[in-house]
């Protein structure tokens, strides 16, 4: 039997993944299939988010893009060049903002280019800019227990636009913050999207969340993860969330997801059971 094609992509995409699937722990009685079959460009600049139910393999595509996890098959490619291993050009924000408490914001910003070898004087002042597009200038003495929970993600994503990086990988950044924190946290994220000129990959749950910062949304199947549907949001931004056009793609949304999140929930009682 002929193999299918492959599609082709332009060296130019920030983010190619041609059928990636990844199994965790293979050969072994608790392998399971996190991905199968991944198909997705992301242009320069794009904004995309991943949505689907828990488990369906979002965040392991994210580690994967990161070069943080090796593919079980398939490839991936950044600006022409496969991803084999972990570049700065390609940074990863976790959920929490995982800073080191024994440094100060400016110290944890600086980090990563201290571990490139950047002299110390040349990366103070790239920290502190960094810091200063996010809005963070005063706290740079600060250390991280002193900042509130939306702060630290601040900082986080600062410490990650220091490295300059082409691409952005947000796993859930706001998933543990109160509801008018987050709805902040998305509009500054969205200047500081536009100043970058990076392209962004973010996983959410919330399609409120999706609707309000997303060019397209990918929206995945329960798990093994596949690409069910992608939806165009081709809303202005600012964007009204109450609009007639925003509730309709909530409307769009909720029913693509459903399906997905009630075969998630009866996997995971199975499981349960066993």
């Amino acid at each position: 039997m002929a193999s299918d094609p492959v599609l082709p992509f332009s060296s130019r995409s920030a983010v190619v993944c041609r059928d990636v699937a990844k199994v965790w722990a293979p050969g072994t009685p608790r392998a399971h299939e996190a991905l199968r079959a991944i198909n997705i460009d992301v242009a320069p600049g794009e904004f995309v988010v991943l949505l689907g139910p828990s488990g369906c393999g979002k965040s392991t595509l994210l580690y994967l893009i990161a070069g943080l996890e090796d593919t079980t098959s398939g490839e991936l490619w950044s600006f022409g060049d496969r991803i084999e291993q972990p570049s700065p050009q390609r940074s990863l924000i976790f959920q929490e903002a995982s800073l080191f408490p024994w440094l100060t914001v400016g110290q944890n910003v600086a980090f990563g280019l201290s571990i490139a070898g950047m002299p110390t004087q040349q990366r103070n002042e790239v920290a502190r800019q960094a810091l200063q597009r996010v809005g963070l200038t005063e706290a740079i003495d600060k250390r991280p227990d002193e900042l509130s929970g939306g702060m630290r993600q601040r900082v986080a994503v600062a410490r990650a636009l220091a490295m300059q990086p082409k691409v952005l990988l947000m796993d859930e950044p706001f998933a543990a913050l109160d509801v008018q924190t987050r709805a902040k946290m998305q509009d500054f994220l969205l200047e500081v999207w536009r100043a970058s000129g990076a392209s962004v990959l973010f996983v959410t749950h919330h399609i409120d969340e999706a609707v309000a910062l997303a060019d397209r949304v990918v929206v995945f199947t329960s798990r093994p993860g596949r690409i069910k549907t992608i939806v165009p949001i081709d809303l202005p931004r600012p964007r009204d969330p109450f609009s007639p056009q925003a509730e309709a793609l909530r409307r769009h949304l909720t029913a693509q997801l459903q399906d997905e999140v009630d075969r998630a929930f009866a996997e995971q009682e199975v499981l349960a059971a066993s």
